[in-house]
This record gives structure tokens, sequence and C-alpha cells, in this order.
């Protein structure tokens, strides 16, 4: 199972360019459920009037320089660290559900354009990567799910309240979880099975890439052009129109009207809304 080709045995009955049709089709809905998105959302607007306002705000200009070593650190930070994360466990989930789906997909990619039929030899390493990364959404995707999110970890209610927003998780978990069934059924030769998997499979994945517009599949796509914007406004001053931070170690801060009950506290005040997990609701 973890060696084979499975879309390669699966060309016996199906046709390769109704195959690579498929997933053709599948990237178009991804383009056009996130253009949609930004249309619909008004996202690309939100990005560029904001740029524009904190560029206006600014109290210091950034160079080119300083905007690619932001760039390099929120690609590195925000994107392929997920650093945004407080908690470890939800950063780990992510990272483990993020790369697996990325694995996932390239494998699968490669494996139906690259070799769709048995006659073409499947270099070993692209079965066991789409196992694995499928394997890594699978632990990622549950973990958070059953044990991590906020609503059931800290807010008490059950795993089992779906609501919109939880399409694209539950569409990606069923994607994954039944290409793995459908994987092993037609490993073993159970015909009805694995025709019967491989249609939930493909309904599935329709929906994870068929429902862009309404899930969250285009937040990743938003992601990164949030996090850049936040480090330049940062860095040129304008702090996206909030106050600036106040620092008691500097006089100007400290001797200010609202700062006037601080001033004789200690610089450190405890971990405060952090000392317990809000989980009595």
């Amino acid at each position: 199972m973890f060696t084979t080709n499975h879309f390669a045995e699966l060309s016996v009955s199906i046709p390769i360019p109704a195959m690579q049709t498929y997933v053709i089709a599948m990237i178009l809905l991804v383009a056009g459920g996130t253009l949609f998105a930004v249309i619909h959302k008004q996202s690309a607007k939100y990005f560029f009037e904001a740029g524009k306002k904190s560029e206006k705000n600014a109290t210091r200009n950034i160079d080119a320089s300083e905007k690619l070593s932001l760039a390099i650190k929120t690609i590195g930070s925000d994107i392929l660290t997920s650093s945004e994360f407080c908690s470890l466990k939800r950063r780990i989930a992510h990272l483990f559900g993020m790369y697996g789906f990325v694995i996932y997909l390239i494998s699968t990619i490669v494996m139906v354009f690259s070799y769709p039929n048995p006659e073409l030899a499947t270099p070993i390493i692209w079965p066991i990567l789409w196992t694995v990364g499928a394997l890594m959404v699978c632990f990622g995707g549950y973990w958070f799910w059953f044990f991590i999110r906020v609503d059931v970890s800290a807010e008490g209610q059950s795993p089992f309240r779906i609501i919109r927003a939880d399409l694209f998780i539950l569409s990606l978990l069923a994607s994954t979880t039944l290409g793995l069934i459908w994987a092993y059924i037609q490993y073993i030769n159970s015909g009805f099975w694995s025709g019967f998997f491989l249609t939930l499979y493909l309904a599935a994945t329709t929906v994870l890439f068929g429902g862009v517009p309404w899930s969250k599949f285009s937040h990743m796509f938003f992601k990164s052009a949030a996090a850049f914007q936040k480090k330049t406004a940062v860095a040129n001053g304008s702090m996206n129109n909030l106050p600036r931070p106040a620092d008691r170690t500097i006089p100007e801060d400290r001797d200010r009207h609202s700062m006037e009950l601080l001033k004789d506290a200690p610089l450190n005040m405890g971990l405060g809304i952090k000392r317990e997990r809000p989980n009595h609701y």
C-alpha cells in the first residue's frame, strides 16, 4: 500500500485524461474560488487602503532592503513556522496539517501527471510521500478537532458541534481519510468497496476545493499579506493606527496621565489572564 501508485492502478478503469482533467478542474476551482473571495470580501481593497493609510501615517520611511528583510521574516516566521500561534500544541498541529497537505497535494499531482499508468515505473518516494502527507494531515487535523479547538478545550462545547467555518477542516480530513481508506481497499483488491470509497473520496475532495469561497481555504493566501502588512506598520511607526505600546522605562511614557497609577508598579506584573487555562466555562 505504501509503495503503490494507486492512481496508476486506477487508470485501468478510469481513463488517464479523465483523472488529469479532474485535477486541473480542482486547481481552477481553487483559483476561481479565491478570486471570488477576494472580490466578495473586498480583501484586496482592504489591504491596498490599509497600505496607503500606513504610508500616510508613517513616522519613518523604510527602504527596499528593509522591506525585503521584513518579507523574509514573514515567510520564515509567520508562514513556514506559524509563529502567530501562542499555543505550542496548536502550532504543532497546524504545521502537521499544513506540511502534510502540501506533501499530499504535490505527490498527487506528480503521480497523476508524470506516472499515470502501471507501464511507467513510479519512484517509490512518491507513493510514500502521498501516504505520509495524508497521515500528517489526519494527525494534525484530528488532534486539533477533538482536543485543541477553543470551543471544545475552553468552552466545553461538543467536538461534534459543526458550523460553516468548519467546512475546510472537515472536508480536508474527509478527503485524506477517505483517500487512505480507498488506497487500502484498492490494495487488497476489493472491487465494489474500492469503487464505493473512491466515490466518497472524490466527493469530499470536490467539496474541499470547490468550497473555497465559503471556507477558510483562501485564508492561507491572505494570511501572509496580513502578516507582512503588520510587520511593515510596526517598522514604519504607523502601528495600524493603534497607539504605540507604552514603555515605562521611558520618562515620556511613564509621566503620561494615563500611566500615573502604574508609576510605582513592578515592570513584570505576572501572567495575568495567562495564569490559568480558560477551561472552566
